[in-house]
């Protein structure tokens, strides 16, 4: 938000006292407008982002909440959420206390027929819990209860107690692969199918889970940066109570034409308020983004997967009076989704968005990344192509991925690996390459899961990427080997 009060104070001191007495009571109040829908936009990416996944799950598929979700293959492009993994199998639920009290979702015990990590939302995204293998179950199984706000009635005895502080709530639960089999991938998705979600007021003889396959619909919940945007968050507005931290926005939103308890019809003056603000928030979010997160490793284009305080503030349900990281929220949510409240303990992830020389990477050239040998990982490790501009996977091409856990990818004879990266695969590369679209831009994200102590002391290290050119002129040369 730093580029935005700078820009404001800018803006401000271009305007002389007289330009400023000239200027109308109607553009005064458009200014205002348009600068209260950024605001708007960058406090409400979170939720706007959880409530685009609902609609799609609503309008596109028979999944309803209090159900599951799940793609039944690992995530091709026609999952358009942000960021996704494809490399293990998705599952989702969202709750909803409304009508139904408290929820109960039951998590099994991780044994030889699979695992899990699992992390659980509010509806702002606000990290719960995490559990399966490396959550607060250590793999044992947990029972949850999920409250509805302000509930104050007992919780039975082996029930641990989620207060989301919102109706609705969001689980993600990743179930882990061997390899990309087909008999391992059903024996994951069976194992995932286990978890049970249920009314508390039905566990004496609970209903059986529904579980909808969505595997080949075109899920897209990609940020809409036009007026619909604030439609969205006017759904959130009607359907969700305030939270005491967020009460200033309450005014600030009804000269946007969002209230509680009355429809959103906005004017012509203040519809072209929210276009331009929505435009402006994007451009400001994308300047942010693209000045990168801190490096995860000195002298390289791989950085944290966010800003490390915000990580910090997340994880700690944003308890601390003195702070509330709105700027750093929302530009999170316009490349990710889902919180994690411990992270790096089951998973972790760095992000690339620039080459070892500080380029944009370019879907029509060809990279490569060198994986070192002994990823420093219990489970495995993946890299991952993205659209630059949406986040989400590339269209229309046949993987996105290569990761350790790929049964056909090709080590060298030092146990390192080769991943290219490009619209077409280097001579004899099939089985590392990621395809791109040579018409757009593309990010990288590099997965860890069940990073050990070694990852984060960086004892290993993991370098830049190079355009094929430049790795095969530092082959010639002695140099990137």
């Amino acid at each position: 938000m730093r580029k935005l009060l700078l820009s404001a104070l800018v803006l401000f001191a271009s305007i002389s006292t007289g330009d400023a007495q000239a200027l109308s009571s109607e553009e005064l109040k458009t200014r205002l407008l348009r600068s209260r829908a950024v605001e708007a936009a960058i406090w409400g990416m979170p939720a706007v982002n959880y409530d685009l996944m609902l609609q799609e799950m609503q309008s596109k598929t028979a999944g309803k909440v209090n159900q599951f979700i799940y793609w039944g293959r690992p995530l091709d492009w026609k999952n358009q959420t942000l960021t996704p993994n494809p490399d293990t199998l998705y599952f989702m639920s969202f709750f909803d206390t409304r009508d139904v009290g408290p929820i109960v979702v039951e998590i099994p015990p991780a044994d030889a027929n699979g695992s899990l990590n699992a992390n659980f939302v509010n509806v702002w995204q606000l990290p719960l819990e995490d559990a399966g293998r490396l959550g607060v179950d250590k793999g044992k199984g947990i029972k949850f209860l999920i409250l509805p706000p302000g509930y104050s009635g007992s919780i039975p005895d082996g029930y641990a107690p989620l207060r989301p502080g919102s109706l609705g709530s969001y689980v993600l639960l990743r179930s882990n692969l061997v390899s990309h089999d087909d008999k391992d991938i059903a024996k994951s998705a069976a194992y995932a199918k286990q978890v049970k979600v249920y009314p508390l007021s039905q566990a004496a003889n609970p209903p059986p889970t529904v579980f909808t396959d969505v595997e080949d619909v075109l899920f897209d919940s990609t940020i809409r940066y036009d007026v619909s945007f604030f439609e969205h968050l006017n759904r959130i507005v009607q359907s969700e109570p305030w939270l005491d931290r967020d009460r200033a926005m309450i005014d600030q939103l009804r000269s946007l034409g969002i209230e509680k308890g009355k429809p959103f019809t906005p004017d012509e003056t203040t519809r072209q308020a929210l276009a331009a603000g929505i435009r402006e928030a994007q451009l400001l979010l994308a300047a942010e983004y693209d000045a990168g997160m801190p490096p995860f490793y000195e002298g390289t284009h791989w950085t944290y997967p966010g800003q490390p305080d915000f990580i910090k503030a997340v994880g700690q349900g944003l308890s601390d009076p003195n702070s509330y990281p709105v700027d750093q929220r929302g530009l999170t949510y316009t490349y990710a989704y889902i919180g994690i409240k411990r992270m790096g303990t089951g998973q972790f992830y760095l992000i690339n968005i620039k080459d070892k020389n500080g380029d944009s990477y370019d879907g029509a050239k060809t990279y490569r990344l060198r994986v070192p040998p002994d990823v420093p990982v219990d489970q495995y490790w993946s890299l991952t192509a993205y659209d630059r501009e949406t986040h989400a996977l590339i269209k229309n091409v046949d993987r996105a991925s290569r990761a350790s856990n790929s049964a056909d990818v090709q080590k060298n004879a030092d146990g390192s690996i080769d991943i290219y990266v490009g619209s077409e695969a280097p001579p004899g590369q099939q089985a590392n390459w990621i395809p791109t679209d040579p018409a757009h831009r593309f990010e990288l994200m590099f997965r860890v899961y069940g990073p050990k102590s070694e990852f984060f002391e960086k004892k290993w290290r993991l370098p830049d990427v190079e355009s094929v050119e430049a790795a095969a002129l530092g082959a010639g040369t002695g140099e990137g080997k």
